[in-house]
């Protein structure tokens, strides 16, 4: 179909060729010329001087090629073009283009042939666009990203790379090569979950840390992970989800840093204040020694003085010894209390924040605090009633109080009274205004004053300061007050002192409340009182005190047992070598030569069935003990009460 002629402007007829022309000349943002057969411009749009600043004067009847620049010229480029449309059918490219006043510009080219109803070649059509910006922006954008790639590879103290959304290794720098033994050939395409342990892909591990970035956005942790060669280093890990403009998840950033310095000197600062908190236990455990003496020489005396009287009146026929026997079980009890309280306050614990009640550990605390200040100081204790439990280490809280009992016991070497107060408080904003990172809230206050010499300006403004002490050489580190500063305030609390000279000193420790549900505490079932059953079974007692094993021996007879005895590891091994059935090893573990626990281990690998019972003279948590020493094995501890033994005994043998 011939379309004739269309309504122009002001009525008149327009042709389609007239239609045609007005559309061309109608584009500013593409250069829209014809070429004839040999590349002479042989018509030009405005968009064409506009962005080639020629006129169509100036350019009409020139050759195209002198919009290319020398370079291309020389090159043949302009010619080739035209070579490759006629025989293509089409020319396109990009490439720098010229303007009138010698600048360029990146033009985006297309040239096809036009030929006559014939199929004769009578010219080209040549559209160029300036796309200078764009060019611009993807020159920037390339050297933005070759720019990025080069830092991200000089990065060589992280391991910087990217995952797919499988946890697929995508790109690898040098930093990773460095830290994880990897060449980039080797680890792209792999999973990144071979830089995990064993246990920690057992667990499932990795992915659980691609999730967690996927719904969150980011996941952080730290860790141990592999090297290529099986070493292990810990690292500080970061994954970020990458999305897209559109929100979809293309995959992971990962970045990990070696930090096994880093904690190797965490764990060296923590073993170092572990041992600086034994230390001061041990000072204060030193400072006891004479208490300790004194009292224990007392129990003694009434121990023998009542084995005294009982074996006078035994001798005279007499058999009214029950009060002596009461008397000594007593002092037997009072002895044994105070040494489980001192050893278990001189053993090395982990340290630990828990619900610690205060009003238990201040009364259980206190023969401690008077063996440590002597006769000449009165010690009193007012503690309030429903006094709040707290969140602290309780073996830290015991060293600071005897610490604190022994500086007072110092301040008055003359005598004088020493008062341990407990009390609730709360501490408003203003009251801890001046304490850093400690928040207000509900306190327990444990205020140890004395009525000794005091401090002066000048030493109590120095008190806390590690290594200061005003004792004399040899009797103090002064460690205390720094250390007991330092461990309520990682506790979350704070430490003051009023003191001056004349007037006494009083320390305050603001120890936080414990916030959990209070539990009641089981009340335990006292036990029927009626003889033992029997025991039977065969029993070997391993003991190096000839008496405690007499006595252990003859307690296990009487009851109904066989029983084997050694004083020694080797004698010990002998008899369990022999063929002599034995259900139950009782054995010391302090032994000298080969220990209880030594035999044990021997006796197993001979007698896999076997039951230990073990006793020891030291303090330590039973439950603990029981578990690293494995099955079928109890513990007791010394003394121990004949009764007690024998029904452990029993239990073991499963009599009854």
């Amino acid at each position: 179909m011939e379309i004739e002629s269309s309504t122009g402007v002001g009525g008149q007829s327009l042709s389609g060729e007239r239609r045609f022309e007005l559309l061309v000349n109608s584009v500013r943002d593409y250069a829209i010329y014809m070429l004839d057969a040999h590349g002479v411009v042989t018509s030009w749009n405005p968009g064409a001087q506009r962005f080639k600043g020629y006129a169509a004067a100036e350019i009409i009847g020139q050759h195209f090629s002198r919009f290319y620049t020398e370079n291309d010229q020389q090159a043949g480029v302009p010619q080739r073009a035209l070579t490759i449309a006629l025989t293509e059918g089409k020319f396109e490219a990009e490439g720098w283009r010229v303007r009138k006043d010698g600048t360029r510009f990146w033009a985006h080219v297309l040239i096809d042939p036009i030929r006559d109803d014939g199929g004769n070649l009578v010219g080209f059509a040549k559209v160029t666009r300036d796309i200078t910006e764009r060019k611009q922006a993807q020159e920037a954008l390339r050297q933005s990203e070759a720019r990025f790639r080069l830092l991200v590879q000089g990065v060589i103290d992280y391991a910087i790379f990217m995952l797919d959304t499988t946890g697929h290794v995508t790109n690898w720098n040098a930093g990773a090569q460095r830290m994880k033994g990897y060449a980039a050939e080797e680890i792209i395409g792999e999973h990144f979950s071979r830089f995990y342990t064993d246990e920690d892909r057992a667990v499932g591990m990795p992915m659980q840390g691609l999730r967690t970035a996927e719904q969150t956005g980011k996941f952080e942790t730290e860790g141990w992970r592999l090297r290529k060669d099986g070493t292990r280093f810990w690292a500080s890990v970061v994954i970020d989800a990458i999305r897209d403009t559109n929100g979809n998840l293309i995959g992971f950033a990962k970045v990990t840093r070696d930090i096994t310095e880093r904690k190797k000197a965490q764990e060296a600062l923590e073993e170092t204040r572990a041992a600086l908190f034994q230390a001061q236990k041990m000072e204060a455990v030193g400072q006891l020694t004479g208490g300790i003496a004194h009292d224990f020489n007392n129990l003694l005396q009434a121990i023998g003085g009542s084995l005294e009287t009982i074996e006078r009146r035994l001798a005279a026929g007499r058999g009214d010894i029950e009060p002596y026997v009461t008397a000594a079980r007593t002092s037997i009890d009072r002895a044994t209390a105070l040494t489980r309280r001192l050893l278990a306050f001189a053993r090395r614990q982990p340290l630990k924040p828990e619900r610690t009640d205060l009003k238990a550990l201040v009364d259980e605390l206190r023969d401690l605090i008077e063996r440590s200040v002597g006769e000449a100081v009165r010690v009193e204790t007012r503690l309030a009633p429903e006094l709040w439990p707290i969140w602290a280490d309780a073996n830290q809280v015991e060293a600071a109080l005897l610490n604190l009992a022994i500086n007072a016991r110092d301040a008055m070497p003359d005598g004088g009274r020493l008062t341990v107060r407990g009390a609730n408080t709360h501490l408003d904003e203003a009251a801890v205004a001046l304490e850093a990172g400690m928040q207000p809230g509900n306190y327990v206050l444990l205020d140890v004053a004395d009525t000794g010499t005091g401090m002066p300006p000048e030493v109590l403004a120095r008190a806390f300061e590690p290594f200061f002490t005003t004792k004399p050489v040899g009797q103090g580190t002064g460690l205390g007050l720094s250390q007991i500063y330092g461990f309520v305030r990682q506790s979350g609390g704070c430490v003051r002192i009023d003191s001056a000279v004349g007037q006494g000193t009083s320390v305050k420790l603001y120890l936080p409340r414990h916030q959990g549900a209070e539990k009641a505490e089981p009340t335990p079932e006292k036990a029927p009182d009626q003889p033992p059953p029997p025991v039977t079974g065969t029993v070997l007692v391993v003991e190096d005190e000839a008496i405690v094993r007499m006595l252990l021996v003859e307690a296990l007879r009487e009851q109904g047992s066989t029983v084997l005895e050694a004083e020694d590891g080797n004698a010990a091994l002998t008899i369990l070598a022999s063929p002599t059935g034995i259900d139950l090893l009782v054995t010391d573990i302090g032994l000298p030569g080969i220990s209880g626990q030594q035999i044990a281990e021997t006796a197993r690998s001979m007698r896999p069935e076997l039951k230990v019972l073990f006793l020891t003279g030291y303090a330590g948590n039973a439950a603990t003990d029981k578990e690293a020493l494995g099955p079928r094995t109890r513990l007791l501890s010394k003394p121990i009460a004949i009764d007690q033994f024998i029904a452990q005994v029993h239990a073991m043998l499963g009599n009854g």
